[in-house]
């Protein structure tokens, strides 16, 4: 398959936004769906996350708020907390974005998703519990 100019602008926002962990999805669905795996790099990241509008860490703010509503979503939340971190969120910060879809999504899916958070931070060495004060 060819390399567009928006495959290749998508594959660099993704790899500042996941890093390696996005290139392990994209490397995993090769053997399933090549061709799904070059969309997901060409559209949400080569069309959508490289649009003027927003920063990149407002889009992840978006992304885990929108995931953590869904409720049904765990291995791609982690990912974008990853991705949230990674562009300048704090824990902090997407704790709070989490305890708010508890407000709109219900108890249960922030419930998961304030889980699929603390997997995250104790894989990158966050001291837990954090408090609004904390800067992680």
């Amino acid at each position: 398959m060819q390399t567009s100019e928006r495959y290749q602008r998508g594959w660099d926002k993704l790899r500042e936004i996941d890093g390696e962990a996005g290139e392990n999805v994209i490397r995993s669905l090769g053997a399933i769906a090549p061709d799904f795996a070059h969309l997901l790099i060409e559209f949400p990241f080569g069309d959508i996350y490289s649009r003027p509008g927003l920063d990149l860490k407002s889009r992840e703010i978006a992304v885990v708020a929108a995931l953590t509503a869904l409720g049904n979503a765990q291995p791609q939340l982690k990912v974008h907390i990853n991705g949230a971190l990674n562009v300048g969120c704090t824990a902090v910060e997407v704790v709070e974005v989490i305890m708010q879809m508890a407000v709109y999504a219900g108890f249960p899916a922030a419930l998961n998703a304030l889980f699929a958070a603390q997997d995250v931070f104790q894989q990158r060495g966050i001291a837990l519990p954090l408090s609004p004060q904390a800067a992680a």
